[in-house]
């Protein structure tokens, strides 16, 4: 019983330097790659050079790091595939997460712990079995498994089971699409989808009629969210749970790391309440979204699976660019702004944001030339205080 209760990683997603910043205070581990060979390649600003300093930063906020290489190989792709795993291993990753053959054969190779990737599309305990006997110490399951079916695998192996709690779904089975391929010559399963499944189509028959869908979006998924059933995943005995989410911004992972960290926290320390849970809920809606359901947990999912009415975000909370860092002054701790597109004011609520800059603050004190004002108008230069270290040409973005 300590076993299973032990309590579970929760890995948090990774696009830059800034969304590391954004979740260190919550995240046990992160998932991120570089700009090449994942399913994310497109969204990632870093890049192979960057490994060993990512890395290190990682380890010093006390945060796991598993880099993704898990697109499909080709043979023009090995000998970057071995120079990546290399280079992981230099850099003293925590583990890879891969699925193709001959990468696993590179990580047994170099000795790196590797998991196995979502798009081996692990469904039953005999699969994870035969992943577990090559040497795998976690697999993440297929997102199709039910969580009964996650129950009974659990107690049929020997090792770590990661699942998918929080985030955006895929129509295709685990992720395993061929619709951006085969319209913009752009591979999901290469890191370059295109999205096809968040547009508006038309329905036509072989004899060229069609059907008026009226806008609706019929292959858009909702977004995955289990924060009001995680007692449940744990008790399933799952080892990690993991948050999608490497092509959103930095507030976004804030939100759902520090929701998620905290009803963890709260399961463990026996105050798990439908009042917390309302609020987390409530600060989940917030950031980047398009509705949410509880994906395949509990059965194969109908119609309130799919957000037929919008494919984009309909998360509350928006973000609007007002300016740029022109300078920051360290013993000061104060940042020089340009307001190039809004106007800002004493106590709005910003953030400040770059590739390796991630900050949320109120403004609570304001200078131009040298005089304290309440108000900054759209193209004036003003002095703020900030409460970290920023960088030039950071974006400051006012939160409504």
């Amino acid at each position: 019983m300590n076993k299973v209760l032990k309590k579970p990683e929760l890995m948090c997603p990774i696009r830059d330097w800034a969304s590391l910043e954004a979740c260190k205070k919550y995240a046990d581990a992160v998932y991120f790659s570089i700009d090449n060979l994942s399913l994310r390649a497109n969204a990632n600003s870093l890049k192979l050079k960057d490994l060993t300093k990512f890395i290190a930063l990682c380890h010093a906020y006390k945060i796991k790091a598993y880099l993704t290489v898990n697109s499909v190989i080709y043979n023009d792709d090995l000998k970057l595939a071995e120079k990546i795993i290399v280079a992981a291993k230099r850099a003293k990753v925590d583990a890879v997460i891969v699925w193709d053959p001959a990468v696993i054969k590179l990580a047994k190779q170099y000795k790196i712990k590797f998991f196995v990737s979502t798009q081996a599309n692990i469904s039953n305990w005999q699969a994870a079995k035969f992943y577990q006997d090559l040497g795998a110490s976690r697999v993440v399951l297929a997102r199709e498994m039910t969580l009964k079916q996650i129950k009974e695998l659990k107690k049929k192996v020997d090792l770590e089971i990661e699942t998918f709690v929080h985030g955006a779904m895929c129509v295709a089975i685990s992720g395993r699409c061929l619709l951006s391929a085969y319209l913009y010559g752009k591979s999901a399963n290469c890191g370059s989808c295109g999205q096809p499944c968040r547009k508006a189509w038309l329905l036509t028959d072989d004899e060229g009629n069609q059907i008026n869908t009226e806008g609706k979006y019929f292959l858009s998924a909702k977004d995955l969210c289990m924060i009001e059933y995680l007692p449940e995943l744990i008790k399933a005995g799952i080892n990690s749970f993991k948050i999608e989410g490497r092509r959103r911004d930095p507030k976004y992972i804030e939100v759902t790391a520090r929701c998620y960290r905290e009803a963890i926290d709260a399961y463990y320390n026996k105050n798990f309440t439908k009042n917390k849970l309302t609020n987390w809920i409530d600060q989940l809606r917030q950031v980047y979204h398009r509705g949410f359901s509880t994906g395949f947990y509990f059965g194969v999912p109908g119609q309130e699976g799919i957000g037929f009415e919008k494919s984009d975000n309909i998360g509350s909370l928006k973000k609007t660019l007002v300016g740029y860092v022109k300078k920051y002054y360290p013993k000061l701790g104060v940042a020089s702004i340009t307001l190039n597109h809004h106007d800002l004011k004493i106590g709005d609520r910003i953030i400040i944001e770059g590739n390796k800059t991630y900050l949320e603050q109120s403004v609570e004190s304001m200078q131009l030339e040298n005089k304290k004002i309440k108000l900054g108008k759209k193209g004036q230069e003003v002095a703020i205080l900030v409460k970290q270290k920023v960088n030039e040409k950071d974006k400051i973005f006012l939160l409504k």
